[in-house]
């Protein structure tokens, strides 16, 4: 199992907020997707987007500021769409 600490996209503050969500390994990241999966930890206190675009590069092996650039858009939509459908 790969765990969050391993990984180059999370810092001690990310590492923190993701296992205050249950998050403590990528296996149970992908189980949920990172949209899901950030919604998860945005219910447990305050996040930033920087975080989704941490997790989904961390399931996707790219650099957070890469999929900034280039998934923004469909995670944007993709978020508001869960979103939409828990309330």
């Amino acid at each position: 199992m790969t765990q969050i600490a391993d990984l180059p996209n999370f810092g001690p503050k990310s590492q923190q907020m993701l296992a205050k969500a249950g998050f403590v390994t990528l296996e149970q990241m992908r189980e949920l997707g990172a949209v899901r999966a950030y919604v998860q930890v945005k219910r447990t206190g305050n996040v930033s987007l920087n975080l989704l675009w941490a997790m989904e590069g961390a399931l996707t092996g790219q650099p957070w500021r890469e999929v900034a650039k280039h998934e923004r858009l469909r995670l944007l939509l993709e978020l508001e769409d869960v979103e939409k459908n828990l309330c």
